[in-house]
């Protein structure tokens, strides 16, 4: 055999296998991922902590963009399937996109989760600190990729900002193009970011910084992402927020999982991959699993054992849900202390 034709069968040989594996196809595999304890990754300051004999867990789902190899994988593997990336994210966005966008969403239920309990336990939001809490940036507007939810406003333009009443009205003086400074508390570190509206939103001549914000906690409150992303956190994050502040044990000393969004009004919405969580939540022996209504038609042909499913649509549902299988609070309000 000629040297030359040796020399590209060797490149095939190499070259074939190396494209199957990184390769990237326009197709996400999704399967069961980890559960997590969540009460482990709540922190606040202010207030007593109260902690329960059982467990809170958040269910999770596995997602990984497919290679031909790994999508080999997953047609063996019955636990796992492929999806189209639209299934996943707005179309647009590259990787990089991608994941800030599942940060995003998993940061802003943390806020809705802490906004929910704070209303139900200390007065909240008529009990709030200065500044202005950013719950959410829209893209595409301007402030989307420069205010990030949990940051606090601190002053507009040079002017302290006291509450929220005080934020809205300096965004709402502000002209198009008119550029704004904010001073930003992100964390321990404080920045400053200029932000000029503009036209962003389809249908509507006014310009709009694509940002909302959300009254100042009374007390420091901080929930650990765990490396994971997306919204579907929020109503595990607040009950177990909610049973970590008030006395009693809403776990009855068992493993209780869920899942769900969960609005600022206390609602609670649909998420995606209710299979997969149900097979993690099994494998971590909970004994129930809270599910938002919308998707409980997705469970008719889902084994769950003996594992009770229970739907619910708001967050006081949960709660109810947890009284009923033996969990209970024992205070409807939480002194705030200095």
């Amino acid at each position: 055999m000629p040297r030359v034709f040796r020399m590209a069968l060797w490149g095939l040989v190499f070259i074939i296998p190396a494209t199957l594996g990184f390769l990237r196809l326009p197709y996400y595999g999704i399967g069961p991922g980890p559960v997590r304890d969540v009460a482990p990754l709540i922190r606040f300051d202010g207030l007593e902590r109260f902690d329960s004999g059982g467990r809170f867990v958040l269910t999770t789902v596995r997602w990984q963009q497919l290679t031909p190899l790994m999508a080999v994988r997953v047609w063996l593997d019955d636990t796992w399937r492929a999806v189209d990336r639209e299934e996943l994210f707005p179309p647009g966005l590259d990787r990089d996109e991608e994941l800030a966008l599942s940060m995003a969403q998993m940061d802003q239920s943390q806020i809705h989760a802490a906004s929910v309990v704070l209303q139900e336990l200390v007065g909240y939001p008529d009990e709030h600190r200065p500044g202005a809490l950013v719950e959410v940036a829209f893209p595409p507007c301007p402030a989307y990729g420069r205010l990030f939810p949990g940051e606090i406003v601190t002053a507009i333009d040079g002017e302290a900002v006291g509450s929220l009443d005080e934020a809205d009205r300096l965004l709402e003086g502000a002209e198009a193009g008119e550029e704004l400074r904010f001073d930003v508390l992100s964390g321990e570190e404080r920045r400053q970011v200029a932000i000029a509206p503009r036209r962003c939103v389809d249908g509507e001549d006014d310009a709009f910084f694509g940002v909302r914000l959300v009254a100042t906690f009374p007390i420091d409150v901080s929930i650990e992402s765990a490396d994971v992303g997306g919204p579907s956190g929020g109503l595990m994050f607040a009950i177990a927020l909610y049973d970590l502040l008030t006395p009693g044990d809403l776990t009855a000393g068992a493993t209780i999982a869920g899942t769900g969004t969960l609005d600022l009004d206390g609602s609670v919405g649909a998420i995606g991959g209710i299979d997969d969580k149900i097979v993690a939540a099994q494998d971590a022996d909970a004994s129930l699993f809270l599910v938002p209504r919308e998707n409980l038609k997705e469970l008719r042909s889902v084994d769950t054992g003996d594992m009770r499913v229970v739907p619910v649509e708001t967050f006081d549902e949960a709660l109810d849900a947890l009284r009923q299988a033996g969990g209970d609070d024992e205070a409807e309000t939480v002194p705030l202390t200095a």
